[in-house]
Formats: C-alpha cells, structure tokens, sequence
C-alpha cells in the first residue's frame, strides 16, 4: 500500500477579495511539481464565492468537472443553453469535451457560497460536451458510503467519462466502514469536508486529505461527527 498525506494547511491559497480559494493541486497562480494530481484526479479547489461575485464566461475543453456545493447557492449559464441554480445537496457534472464555454456566480448578495470544484482527465477525449445536475437527497444514507458519481448512466448518482466513482459519508463519531475498491489499478483520495476520520491508521481533520493506492481496500473510522468526499480514481492517465 502507498499513501500521501495532504493537510489542509499545506495546499495552495488565494484571496482575489470576492474569492477565496485553496488549491489541493496546481493551480492558476499556485505551483506546486510535487502537487499535479492524484492519477486522473486534476483540480480539487475548496472555494468561497462573495455575495453576487462570480467567475465570468470562460472556456474549458477535455475535461470532467465536478462542482458540489457545501453552502449557499451557484448560478450557472454555459454555451450548450444550460442554466440554473446549484445548491448543497446536489451535484453538477460538466463533461468539457470539445469545448464549452460556461459562468458561475453566487446569486445571493448578502451570503458566501462555499463550493468544491474538482476537475478529472477523462477515459477518452474530445466528446459532445452534456451537462447533468441531479439530487443527491434520495441517495444520503446517514452512517453509510453513498455513491454520487460513477462511470455508468444507469447507476446511483451521476456519470462522467471516467473509471471513478465519487461517495460521500455522513457519519457518527466512532462509526467504521470499509470501502473496497471498484476496480484494479485505481486509489482513493479521501477529503475531509468536516469533522476529523481515521483511514487505516491515519488521522485526519478538517480539510485534510489522503490519498492511498496499490491496495483493494481501506477503512475509515470517524473521531467526531463528520462529512467527508471518497474518490476512487485510476492511478493511470
């Protein structure tokens, strides 16, 4: 087994004033060689919006990006027609492939938003762009692994075009699951929205993260009442 450690503390920070944001990985201003990814997974940005700010029309192109709001609301537009409002309990997938051009803002001028951003290489490049926002409130089992993303349209949750599968947990302090992984080759990367966890042996706390790959299954015990976001992704891109 192979393992990385990533504190909350260690990751990229920047404070645009309207936008305060911390990078687990490269990017934008934040440079870090060491801290490229994690096998297909590219970008995990932990982002607080300003009331009525936002990030204006711009393009992005072969890529699989996850937005799940853990506060406030997002306002979506993009180039394919699509628009609407995201809120915490739903999650929204962008498959960029040949190109799209979108805009997030926070519609509430007098309340932040507070949102992961997660983008992943996809299995196969330039698809017809498609959008998805789904409920993720029929799904949320308290003390339980629940899928929210995954590779198959027909499966609980959303698709991308990858070989990973997203879960979340809510879980009580002392509460133990294993999670075995999906499929061979592929890790986890564990993020700690809230709360602290114990994966195999290690601790974690708020806003860390773990990854762990070369092994087909992991534990995860919670130290407090907690919220966390499982990641199993290819190790291969």
């Amino acid at each position: 087994m192979k393992t990385i450690l990533h504190r909350a503390d260690t990751r990229g920070h920047a404070d645009h004033g309207w936008l305060n944001a911390h990078h687990s990985f490269s990017f934008a201003n934040y440079y870090n060689p060491d801290r490229m990814n994690f096998g297909a997974l590219r970008v995990l940005n932990d982002d607080i919006v300003s009331g009525g700010m936002g990030f204006g029309m711009h393009p992005h192109d072969n890529m699989e990006i996850i937005t799940i709001p853990l506060r406030g609301d997002l306002e979506h537009k993009d180039s394919m027609g699509n628009t609407g409002r995201i809120k915490n309990g739903e999650i929204q997938v962008m498959s960029a492939g040949t190109g799209i051009f979108h805009s997030e803002y926070n519609p509430n001028k007098d309340k932040e938003t507070n949102l992961l951003q997660i983008w992943l290489f996809p299995d196969k490049r330039n698809v017809e762009p498609r959008y998805d926002q789904i409920s993720i409130e029929d799904y949320r089992k308290k003390n339980e692994l629940y899928q929210v993303v995954s590779p198959d349209a027909d499966d609980q949750g959303t698709w991308i075009h990858q070989d990973a599968w997203f879960h979340l947990g809510d879980f009580d302090k002392g509460t133990t699951r294993d999670y075995t992984l999906k499929k061979e080759g592929n890790g986890i990367y564990l993020f700690v929205i809230e709360g602290a966890v114990n994966v195999n042996g290690q601790s974690l706390g708020k806003r860390d993260a773990y990854g762990v790959w070369d092994t087909d299954k992991i534990t995860v015990e919670a130290g407090s009442e907690t919220q966390f976001l499982l990641m199993e992704v290819p190790m291969t891109v």
